[in-house]
């Protein structure tokens, strides 16, 4: 049995994960070259051919040891060249993570060969006691532990190859059924059971190689798992998915419930690989032949893989030997560089107190000038606020006069405008109601015609109907009559000679003639007695009609009294619009008139302050120099610096926008403000 970690340094791994076994096989105790061949020594006088096995390994360990010799030596060299121990350990480190990158992946190329030779010696079914398949998942599980960084939580430190392969369930949806079942496993309780389970379901489902594949195509998610040198992380990686694919072949029945996975102990078992002699049979000489030759090939091979890493590590040994001669010529000219530029500094320092000595005399005769000339400016100055003060009180007392006698008139004048306005107001309200009566009066009569006009048409239609009744009567009656002469013009010149009959039928005929008569007579008076109606109903409808005509005279009245109504309407609001313009204007007369009234307050309780009573500013109380100059408020009289007062503001004592403090520039705005919202 040999270490599972290919002779990891103990520092690097923080600690197994609760379920986790590891052999940590320290360095000293794996044994030397010379101890190795005093134990094929002993062993040659036991065993026969077993020698060749053993004379292979033992030059395989001396080219891995004087690999790794030559390689430390170089890093050693390499970093007491750079003169630093840090880089000797991190040098050191980089050597031995890619030693331990070749080793695993020709373990995982010999587990590989293994197992398919079982495979096939068995029929291509394996099952989970199947011991090369058992070693297969080790070797793979060392590849995907090679690198792994260190999660800290508030648990402790973490490290599984578990998270990694969560990855492949967002980069492939198909291997979501593989994360939702092991999830669901109840004697799954660490991340590296779920990791052997994830392993076993995926070789199950002969999609172990697309997996890996897609895990190392995406090597920016892996960077968060993996060190940059890991396994993972470099070509190796690669060519282990590549012999993976192999493995499709294959049929694994394996049962994951039962299985210990949380505490299995992943150590590799190189006893499979190697081949013992002894156990084959006596008889078979020949396959015993082909076997040490086979493993004689791996060892050649297994050399020859260990010289191109060697070959490699020479190459890169070049290469940073050649860096470090450039950054040698760096620092050198850095060094050059830097002394320029301390010669330069020095030079500018010497500048400096050269100037700095200028202007120090420079600013004492600066002060001892601006000392005569503030002497001078406050001389003149305290004549001029005395002249000032003088022009300020008169014109404050002639301003109060004007202002008094310009508001007394506008209020005299704004009162009577008012009272007018108002009159007007109340004229103009009487008027519109009694526009607004008549109106309805007018409507009311109005409905009142339309109703009696629609009975008038409903009559005058009733009429005309009989009439045509009538007129229809009267067609059938002369027509019966013309028929009826007909018949007796007949009568009379057939009946000639027959006279006393058609004397009697002439009777007959005179009275039905008689009886036709009355009957005319009849409807002849019904007919003047309908024509009179029809002439009453036609002087009853000219008079609708007239009426009509006044109805619409009063129509068009009615608009013109609307048209009116509108007019006076628009007149109305224009005086209300007036009114509220008036009330505006008396308001900002009020406003204005407080505003004098605070100013006078403000001018009788403010004292303009004198140059000399202030040393310091007012508001940010700092003191007063050539370059801070004093600087009066217009509102309230005191000194300020430039800072502190350099808002402008039209007040009601100036004409024109004057220098306002901080202070009173807000209050006075606020003021404002509030006078135009109300």
């Amino acid at each position: 049995m040999a270490d599972g970690d290919d002779g990891c340094r103990p520092e690097q791994e923080p600690g197994p994960e609760p379920g986790e076994e590891f052999e940590i096989v320290d360095r000293s105790q794996v044994p030397g070259p010379g101890e190795l061949r005093r134990a094929t020594k002993s062993r040659a006088a036991t065993e026969g051919w077993s020698a060749p096995i053993l004379t292979l390994a033992r030059r395989a360990t001396g080219t891995l040891s004087a690999s790794c010799g030559s390689a430390l030596r170089a890093a050693a060299s390499l970093s007491g060249a750079e003169s630093g121990a840090d880089d000797v350990v991190r040098a050191a480190s980089k050597g031995q993570m890619m030693e331990e990158r070749v080793n695993l992946m020709h373990m995982m190329k010999l587990s590989i060969k293994v197992l398919l030779q079982s495979a096939l010696s068995l029929g291509r079914s394996l099952d989970a006691d199947h011991a090369p398949l058992q070693q297969f998942f080790v070797v793979l599980e060392h590849c995907l532990k090679h690198g792994l960084r260190v999660k800290k939580s508030f648990i402790g430190q973490n490290k599984s190859f578990f998270g990694p392969l969560e990855l492949v369930e967002k980069l492939c949806p198909e291997a979501s059924d593989i994360a939702t079942s092991v999830r669901n496993l109840p004697e799954l309780k660490t991340a590296v059971g779920r990791g052997r389970a994830w392993l076993y379901l995926a070789l199950m489902q002969k999609k172990l190689a697309d997996y890996l594949k897609v895990l190392v195509d995406n090597k920016n998610l892996l960077s968060e798992f993996y060190e940059p040198e890991a396994l993972m992380m470099e070509e190796e990686g690669t060519v282990i998915v590549g012999l993976l694919v192999g493995l499709n072949v294959l049929d694994a029945n394996l049962c994951l419930k039962g299985e210990d996975l949380d505490s299995q102990v992943g150590v590799i078992d190189f006893s499979l690989y190697i081949k013992d002699v002894q156990d084959l049979d006596g008889g078979k000489e020949h396959e015993r032949i082909t076997d040490v030759l086979d493993q004689k090939n791996y060892v050649e091979e297994l050399n020859r893989h260990l010289s191109c890493t060697v070959g490699d590590l020479q190459t890169k040994i070049d290469g940073l030997e050649k860096t470090n001669s450039k950054l040698q010529e760096e620092l050198s000219a850095a060094t050059d560089r830097i002394c320029s530029l301390q010669e330069e500094q020095q030079q500018l320092r010497e500048q400096n107190e050269l100037i700095r000595e200028k202007s120090e005399k420079s600013v004492e005769i600066t002060k001892q000038d601006t000392k005569i000339e503030l002497e001078t400016y406050k001389q003149t100055r305290q004549g001029l606020d005395e002249m000032y003060n003088d022009v300020w009180k008169q014109l404050k007392e002639e301003r109060k006069a004007r202002l008094v006698s310009l508001l007394e008139k506008d209020t005299h004048e704004k009162q009577d405008t008012l009272v007018a306005l108002r009159q007007q107001l109340e004229e103009v309200k009487a008027i519109n109601l009694q526009m607004f009566h008549k109106v309805q009066n007018a409507e009311s009569s109005l409905q009142q015609k339309n109703e009696v006009i629609t009975s008038f048409e409903e009559k005058a239609n009733q009429v005309m109907s009989s009439m045509k009744q009538v007129e229809e009567r009267l067609q059938h009656s002369e027509r019966a009559r013309q028929g009826a002469e007909e018949r007796s013009r007949k009568l009379q010149q057939e009946l000639s000679g027959r006279s006393s009959a058609l004397q009697q039928q002439l009777a007959q005929l005179h009275e039905q003639c008689a009886s036709l008569e009355k009957e005319l007579k009849s409807e002849k008076e019904q007919r003047q007695a309908l024509q009179r109606e029809l002439q009453h109903e036609k002087d009853t409808s000219s008079l609708l009609r007239a009426e009509l005509q006044q109805v619409e005279g009063l129509k068009k009245e009615l608009r013109e009294l609307q048209d009116e109504k509108a007019e006076l309407q628009k007149i109305c609001d224009e005086q209300e619009q007036a009114l509220q313009e008036m009330g505006l204007h008396l308001s900002q007369s009020k406003l204005k008139m407080e505003d004098i009234k605070e100013v006078n307050k403000a001018l009788k309780g403010h004292t303009w302050l004198k140059d000399d009573e202030a040393t310091h500013c007012k508001q940010c109380e700092k003191e007063f120099s050539i370059s801070r100059r004093k600087h009066h408020c217009r509102n309230c009289g005191h000194i300020f610096c430039n800072a502190c007062s350099s808002n402008e503001l039209a007040l009601p004592s100036y004409p024109r926008p004057v220098r306002v403090c901080d202070s009173c520039h807000t209050l006075l705005l606020q003021r404002c403000s509030s006078s135009t919202s109300s």
